[in-house]
């Protein structure tokens, strides 16, 4: 063997040789594998592959095959492919590259391939374009980077959420959809990176094209060169925009069943106060207690038919004055169909419980021959009204009360707390009421602002010996809140104590009138009238210098942003609670760092 062959034979891949007619005359080891047969030296021509193939499948007769061309053309023939078969049937693609032997007249003489097996390579060429289509169809961004931060991929799940195309990005730095806020953050992740560490599941915030604040989960992992260094990073970021506003959603309806649970709670617990306070016996006491709040309950139950979005008034009428029993024929209904907006629907069922009780205890319906009209229409005389008439008739004799009772009190409390007007006439034939409340059309039920979630704050109790009052006959406290009953309650507890009551302020407008003419000292406030924020109101009172404090239902996060340290009172709370409130607000134990709370 020659050196020459020799030389050949130790070589790794296949290599063969032809004489000017593409006989082949030598042939190595590696070409024998490769083909699976060994050739016949000085008969077989072109190539010893058992059968060959184009790169899309088409058969090659060998005449045609890359060396013969070479041959042909007296050319070297390069970045060509096909295909082998071998005798058991296995294909093999490879790399052909033919070159023609000349002697030294520059005529052809023979030719000499070699044949390099590009199995791999187009295995991971498939392979890289799978992954390559991958990325491409993928709902989430994936970015490649250096470790400077410059953008140098950016797929088509990139364009869509953040609105740049790739021509826009690629070149760029990160930090061109990186809030300038968070510049920190992107630093430490490459300070990350760069000591090889992988981040999962990272949630942050970027920025779009149109300057909307995407919510995103990233997981960056470094990228490495063929000897191991970290060279860049990749970077996949999923939009979790709608996973966040979900959350949000979440807290928002978790925050609103607190509210109207303490709401009720703290109702319930004025209904108690009031109707004990005025009752005369315990047996009185359990009748009307019981009375209310079942007219309460059959509210809520309206309410919650409609998913609290609001009462149609003729079933409000209905439950209130049948008690939920089947039709009374003294009884008698007639109006158009309305929605009630879910907290004038709980006031008005307190009015007609009381209105029904009396009619059934000592008006029209306590007799068989007595009867009763209820009718309402919607009127617009200049303001948009519901006006609802209450008529009695064929009972007994009826006369105005010698007292204002709890009853009478709270019909008309509870539509001025709306914005209405309430007449009550005792005429000989029966009670007559006139009730005319303001409404918006069209009907709009909207959710208050700022129903986030909850803060917990430090616990204060108060007892009644711990509470000086010497002083509270001098003092004017303005009360702001649109529950009748617990406004009732509130101005009972404080006037039992000594104190002057402005108020209660069921309205905005109403409140700001008092703030300004009411010359109080302190203030309850609660931190939502009729679903209105409070803001305007705290920041009057602010400029008033008149320490107030908010009683309501809602967290720290639903107060008026710039008054969020302020004394807050949750709802329900005792009169103890209440009157310790007050005493901070009124200096005895105020600290403006260390702002005393009552849990919420």
């Amino acid at each position: 063997m020659t050196p020459g062959a020799e030389l050949l034979e130790g070589l790794p891949v296949a290599v063969y040789t032809t004489d000017a007619e593409g006989r082949i005359t030598y042939f190595n080891s590696a070409a024998a594998e490769l083909w699976g047969l060994a050739p016949k030296i000085g008969e077989d021509r072109w190539c010893g592959s058992w059968r060959l193939y184009h790169p899309d499948g088409r058969p090659m007769a060998h005449e045609e095959c890359p060396l013969a061309v070479s041959l042909k053309e007296g050319r070297p023939i390069r970045g060509a492919e096909a295909i082998l078969e071998r005798p058991d049937g296995r294909r093999i693609p490879f790399a052909p590259f033919p070159t023609p032997l000349k002697d030294a007249s520059g005529r052809v003489i023979g030719a000499i391939n070699l044949l390099v097996d590009v199995t791999a390579d187009r295995h991971a060429g498939i392979e890289a374009a799978r992954l390559a289509a991958i990325v491409e169809s993928s709902d989430d961004a994936i970015v490649s980077k250096t470790l400077k931060g410059v953008i140098k991929t950016w797929n088509s799940g990139a364009a869509r959420i953040f609105g740049y195309s790739p021509e826009e990005m690629i070149g760029e730095p990160i930090a061109k959809i990186i809030p300038p806020e968070l510049m920190q953050e992107e630093v430490e992740i490459l300070s990350r990176l760069s000591r090889g560490e992988r981040i999962e599941h990272y949630e942050t915030v970027r920025v779009a094209k149109s300057g909307r604040r995407v919510h995103v989960s990233l997981t960056v992992s470094p990228l490495h060169d063929k000897l191991g260094n970290i060279v860049g990073a990749s970077k996949v970021a999923r939009d979790i925009t709608q996973r966040k506003n979900a959350e949000q959603l979440q807290r928002l309806l978790f925050e609103e069943l607190n509210h109207r649970v303490k709401n009720t709670l703290a109702t319930v617990q004025a209904i108690a106060s009031q109707s004990l306070l005025h009752s005369k016996s315990p047996q009185k006491f359990v009748s009307s207690f019981n009375g209310r709040i079942h007219a309460l309950a059959r509210a809520h139950n309206l309410l919650t038919q409609s998913s609290w979005q609001g009462a149609e008034i003729s079933g409000l009428i209905r439950d209130q004055v049948t008690l939920g029993a089947t039709e009374d024929p003294r009884v008698t209904y007639s109006g158009p169909s309305f929605i009630l907006d879910p907290q004038t629907a709980v006031k008005l069922a307190l009015v007609l419980h009381e209105l029904g009780t009396n009619a059934r205890k000592h008006g029209a319906l306590s007799v068989p021959e007595g009867r009763l009209s209820a009718s309402w229409d919607l009127r617009s005389n200049g303001a948009r009204e519901f006006c609802l008439d209450w008529i009695e008739s064929g009972g007994p004799n009826v006369e105005a009360p010698l007292e204002h009772g709890f009853g009478t009190t709270l019909v008309e409390q509870s539509v001025i707390s709306c914005g209405g007007q309430v007449f009550v006439e005792y005429a000989a034939q029966g009670l007559r009421c006139h009730i005319a409340l303001p409404y918006a059309e069209p009907l709009q039920i909207e959710m208050a602002r700022g129903f986030l979630h909850s803060t917990t704050d430090s616990t204060m109790n108060f007892s009644g010996s711990e509470i000086e009052n010497d002083s509270a006959a001098d003092k004017r406290i303005l009360v702001i809140e649109d529950e009748v009953l617990l406004s009732m309650d509130i101005e009972t507890s404080l006037m039992d104590a000594g104190y002057h009551v402005v108020g209660p302020a069921g309205t905005i407008e109403a409140a700001k009138k008092l703030i300004v003419e009411g010359n109080c000292d302190a203030a309850l406030v609660d931190a939502n009238l009729g679903g209105q924020p409070v803001d305007e109101l705290a920041a009057s009172l602010a400029r008033e210098k008149i320490p107030f404090a908010f009683v309501t239902g809602y967290g720290r996060d639903a107060l008026p942003q710039e008054f969020r340290d302020n004394l807050l009172l949750g709802k329900p709370f005792s009169p103890d609670q209440l009157l310790g409130v007050v005493f901070t607000l009124l200096g005895k134990n105020a600290s403006a760092e260390t702002s005393p709370q009552i849990p919420t």
